[in-house]
């Protein structure tokens, strides 16, 4: 879909990317292969033009920091298929929901092979170094907890990735509640030892850990895990219902 997207580029939204889609300017290859047909007023397509041949330029490089900056929010799904390798499904667990009093205790993240866990007073600081390795992360409700929470707690953490939060294109597709209620939705199932825990859980856990329970982080551990190995399925059924929807659009 990336390819097929023209709303990156200033002054175009998505009448006019319906437009140029309608007319038969399909992707970018399109756009400069039959530029004489493109429907834009001469200066304007000239531009646009510019801005096409450097995404083409950009994509080859894996320059996940242009589409970062350039994609509106709602449209982030777009690139998830076009930076193979550089996804990471993201998720952390806290003493709390504020930033300033609370702490983060464990940070998970599942690149669609291998599960990394980063467990404070452990290992919590190498997930800087983690994330560099990424162009692309999926999260669910990041944009106003986990991506806030991190910057606020790690104060060396760099997060420029393309981040599409989950919670947003679900809701567009009609589905509402949190993240193990549109599991249940989907007909996705955890594991049974970890199936009816909640976030006040996760919490209670981190405790019994810190009074010596090493039985209690492993459970958090697994819970943790099952919330970022469950995102990849949901990543991808957003991605093809909404690239059905958007082509859909397209042919109408």
């Amino acid at each position: 879909m990336l390819r097929q997207t023209f709303v990156h580029v200033p002054r175009i939204g998505r009448a006019t990317e319906l437009n140029l889609w309608r007319s038969g300017i399909g992707c970018w290859e399109d756009f400069i292969a039959r530029y004489s047909e493109v429907p834009l007023p001469q200066n304007r397509k000239s531009d646009v033009r510019l801005h096409i041949e450097k995404s083409i330029i950009r994509l080859e490089q894996q320059d996940h920091r242009y589409f970062a900056q350039a994609l509106p929010r709602q449209e982030m799904w777009r690139a998830y298929p076009d930076f193979p390798g550089k996804v990471a499904y993201l998720d952390i667990e806290t003493t709390g929901l504020f930033p300033l009093a609370d702490e983060i205790t464990v940070i998970g993240i599942y690149d669609g092979k291998n599960v990394a866990t980063f467990i404070n007073g452990i290992n919590l600081d190498d997930v800087c170094q983690e994330l560099k390795k990424y162009s692309v992360l999926i999260t669910f409700n990041g944009l106003r907890f986990d991506i806030p929470f991190i910057r606020s707690f790690m104060a060396d953490v760099q997060i420029d990735h393309l981040h599409i939060d989950l919670l947003y294109p679900l809701r567009k597709l009609g589905y509402r509640g949190g993240l193990k209620s549109i599991e249940r939705q989907l007909g996705i199932e955890r594991e049974s030892d970890v199936a009816h825990l909640t976030g006040f859980d996760a919490v209670r856990l981190w405790r019994e850990y810190r009074r010596g329970s090493e039985t209690a982080l492993q459970t958090l551990v697994k819970y943790n895990s099952s919330d970022i190995v469950n995102l990849e399925y949901l990543m991808k059924f957003v991605y093809e219902e909404l690239k059905k929807r958007t082509l859909v659009s397209r042919d109408e």
